[in-house]
């Protein structure tokens, strides 16, 4: 028996065939992106995303990646940069607002860091990791504001216990 394909069929087993090595190529690209990263090789990171940036610039997925690279790279300007045009481009994206979230957080701008975390979590209300940002950010919030207090009356002794456990909750952990 004789197998015959019709043009028509083949040109689109082709483009299929097509659109699946891309997607495996697009998958590659991310991969690299985010292993260079997490290895500390930032600035090749940044390169690779820029050179898949090239034709795809407006892949939301790649340019996060290359926020999270800039982060990582200490380029705080660059990565700011790089997640407001997201949230701007694409403001359903929860990841993006975390990421902007914890920039500010780190610059002292709870505020603007709280409402980042708020928007982030209105996207997804299932986004773990920007709910306990936004609990670590209530947290610093309220220990500013029970210092003020403190301030403003020193005999508090209820205050004082609460800022006590709020400062030590603040501290880091130490490594595992």
């Amino acid at each position: 028996m004789s197998f015959y394909l019709r043009p028509r069929f083949l040109l689109r087993l082709l483009a299929l065939s097509g659109c699946l090595l891309a997607g495996a190529a697009q998958a590659d690209a991310y991969g690299d992106v985010s292993t260079l990263t997490r290895s500390g090789k930032t600035a090749e990171a940044i390169a690779k995303a820029d050179q898949y940036l090239q034709t795809n610039s407006r892949d939301p997925q790649m340019r996060f990646l290359k926020g999270v690279a800039q982060s990582k790279a200490g380029d705080l300007t660059a990565a700011t940069q790089t997640f407001q045009a997201l949230v701007e481009e694409y403001p359903e994206l929860p990841e993006p607002y975390n990421n902007l979230a914890v920039i500010y957080a780190n610059d002292g701008q709870l505020d603007k860091a709280r409402g980042a975390l708020e928007m982030a979590v209105r996207n997804n209300p299932n986004y773990a990791v920007a709910h306990e940002n936004l609990g670590d950010i209530y947290a610093r919030l309220a220990h500013g504001a029970y210092n003020r207090s403190l301030q403003l009356n020193g005999n508090n002794r209820a205050l004082k216990l609460k800022l006590s456990t709020l400062t030590e909750m603040l501290q880091p952990s130490a490594p595992r």
